[in-house]
């Protein structure tokens, strides 16, 4: 995606406070501030000194080249640019619903088509005119990583080919699925398996309806494949068939509402490949109905989320006895 350089050149005005002191709508920022304005979005530009305006120009110009979610959004980075250069916290010489600021920005970003807006939680977002669209800047799993990212990425892969099973489930999978917006996150631990009926993880998600899914998780630490038995960390998928059938086939008790209430969807983690042969494996046995609740997680997946929800990296405890219990 591309704007105008004139629509960059007036935002970018913007980020750096290029306005007399007392009309500005936005706040000033030195060279050390624009460098930190960009590591509060997530990217790792710095300013060279050179001229602020044409700089962040051209910052923002790599930004929107960036990778989009979808045709009519700008990438998610860029959402967050502008989220952050709309935080109410930043208002001046204006109240924090911003109007003033608002209509400034909504003057640049007319030509391109788009329009800022506060939502009720009280972010910043863009919208598409033409078509409604709204620009999330949520996690992106897909887009490219940061050096600091790739750096967090090797560390949790050191961390995933030390750790237990138990270490993966409480410290990468339970902060993971909080963080993603999954709500009454229950581990059964592999210390009582009488009661886990296939599922190491409960959880529940709130759909913006309010209607409510419900999701178990069978994680295993090594690789799956289809193999005639497990060997090793390897798991064999027959064993995850059986505990994949249990998990939807047995009700859980979710006390917030009082009631038993079925799984509406299993997730399959490992900690190393899903190969394919396994994934057609398990869809080949289960009927139609069941194989559309069977959802993967691989390695990859798990690193991915993981450094994209700027998660901190766990140390590798000394042994399972390190462990808080379930």
């Amino acid at each position: 995606m591309q704007f105008k350089r004139r629509t960059l050149a007036q935002i970018a005005d913007m980020i750096c406070g290029n306005f007399p002191e007392e009309e500005s709508f936005f706040v000033y920022r030195s060279s050390s501030r624009l460098t930190e304005f960009f590591a509060d979005v997530e990217t790792d530009y710095a300013h060279d000194g050179s001229t602020r305006q044409w700089w962040v120009v051209d910052v923002l110009g790599q930004i929107l080249a960036e990778p989009q979610s979808s045709p009519h959004t700008p990438s998610n980075t860029f959402a967050r640019v502008i989220e952050r250069l709309m935080e109410r916290e930043d208002a001046t010489n204006e109240a924090d619903d911003r109007p003033g600021a608002l209509a400034q920005l909504n003057a640049a970003l007319a030509r391109e088509e788009y329009e800022a807006f506060y939502a009720e939680d009280r972010r910043c977002y863009l919208r598409h005119v033409p078509t409604n669209t709204v620009a999330a800047p949520g996690p992106n799993p897909h887009r490219p990583f940061s050096p600091a990212e790739l750096k967090r990425r090797e560390q949790l892969v050191s961390f995933l080919d030390s750790a237990s099973e138990d270490q993966m489930i409480e410290q990468i999978l339970l902060p993971l699925f909080r963080q993603l917006g999954f709500e009454r996150i229950t581990a059964a631990g592999h210390r009582d398996k009488a009661l886990e009926f296939g599922k190491d993880v409960w959880m529940k998600y709130t759909l913006p309806t309010t209607h409510v899914l419900y999701f178990g998780i069978q994680a295993k630490k090594g690789k799956l494949d289809s193999a005639g038995m497990s060997r090793g960390s390897n798991a064999n998928v027959a064993e995850i068939h059986n505990q994949a059938l249990m998990m939807l086939g047995h009700t859980i008790f979710d006390p917030e509402i009082g009631k038993h209430v079925l799984v509406d969807h299993a997730i399959i983690v490992a900690g190393g490949e899903i190969t394919k042969a396994a994934r057609s494996w398990i869809g080949y046995k289960l009927d139609a109905s069941k194989r559309s609740q069977i959802l993967f997680m691989d390695r990859d997946d798990i690193l991915n989320l993981f450094v994209v929800t700027n998660l901190p990296v766990p140390s590798i405890p000394s042994s399972l006895s390190d462990q808080a219990p379930f």
